[in-house]
């Protein structure tokens, strides 16, 4: 018989309330996202293109601030450690951050960095075109060297890290490797959202938690079956054994879209929550709302079923939103 696991409405406003008394560091790349919104009626007459007639503008933290951002809308406190350039993005992400009660007290600036922009133009609801402006280049040792030292100084108040790596340049694996010395030492969960076009050293993490196709790239096995049972898949079932068993994880969770998310753990069967969103406008930054709810509910002390449960409802309530959302207390308990 397949193994069933709920969480109640309580069961998440305790986990909620218990959360709110830790501290969740977040590093990695901090990015700005930028939002031009306004109304397609014509083609243009250079090219055949839409032309976009601009009606408003707007501003959100990216990237690892995402998830920053993500844990202090459910009341958790949340500390970044990353490196902005001197410029107008990073001072318009430092007041989207403080306005969201988020502690970057400790984002460093790097005056030869360009901070990562990433504007979205927007008409009737849809993506047209997206422009990204950033530094992609690793950081200099010294400031490697700083981040490090101020989270190592910050460790001593934290349950839980989550590593942003989107390929700007914080995340090297001499970073990494370092990072996983200090959770080791510290005995923090470390949870990272991986990206195989940036081949890094994954294993000894706590979690991590790619996509479908993230997952199939990271174990390098073609992706050529489908089953709506995701325990059913014999791929998807392969891939998640090799992951865990190369990678030495505490918890892999591959979300899967429509299908929700599969968490799997060694010496557990995989375990399969189905989604819970009931309509998608935007998946922008649902994979940052995910790692933040998971590790969040794992400083307040869950086990991982229920961590994954109460991301895929967070996720849930989350991509029914346009741009890079957040979801309140309020909103994730309602979804219960």
């Amino acid at each position: 018989m397949a193994e069933r696991k709920t969480v109640s409405r309580q069961r998440a406003r305790n986990i909620l309330n218990t959360a709110a008394k830790r501290t969740v560091l977040v590093t990695g790349d901090a990015m700005l996202d930028q939002f031009l919104w306004g109304d397609v009626s014509r083609i243009s007459p250079e090219a055949p293109v839409p032309v976009v007639e601009f009606q408003r503008e707007s501003f959100m933290p990216g990237g690892a601030a995402n998830v920053a951002r993500n844990l202090t809308a459910l009341n958790c406190p949340a500390k970044m450690h990353s490196v902005v350039g001197r410029d107008d993005a990073a001072k318009k992400l430092r007041a989207l951050l403080n306005a969201d009660n988020v502690d970057c007290t400790k984002l460093l600036t790097d005056a030869s960095r360009q901070t990562s922009c990433k504007m979205r133009i927007i008409a009737q609801r849809q993506q047209v075109v997206r422009v990204d402006r950033e530094s992609k280049a690793n950081l200099e040792p010294r400031l490697a060297k700083r981040l490090l030292k101020s989270i190592d100084t910050s460790l001593a108040r934290s349950k839980a890290i989550v590593i942003g790596d989107y390929g700007k340049g914080v995340v090297t694996q001499e970073f990494l490797n370092k990072l996983k010395v200090l959770a080791q030492r510290h005995g923090t969960w470390l949870s990272l959202d991986p990206k195989p076009v940036h081949s890094l050293d994954l294993r000894d993490l706590s979690l991590i938690t790619p996509n479908r196709k993230e997952a199939f790239e990271l174990a390098s096995i073609s992706d050529t079956t489908y089953n709506a049972n995701p325990l059913k898949d014999r791929k998807l079932m392969r891939v998640a054994r090799q992951l865990l068993g190369e990678l030495e994880l505490k918890v892999l969770l591959i979300t899967l879209g429509e299908l929700g998310m599969l968490v799997c753990q060694p010496g557990h069967k995989p375990f399969h929550i189905p989604t819970v969103a009931r309509e998608v406008f935007d998946v922008s930054g649902a994979g940052d709302t995910v790692i933040g709810s998971f590790t969040l509910a794992i400083a307040a002390g869950t086990d991982p079923i229920e961590a994954a449960i109460v991301a895929n409802h967070a996720a849930g309530v989350v991509v029914g939103k346009l741009g890079t959302a957040t979801v309140t207390p309020k909103e994730l308990l309602a979804s219960f």
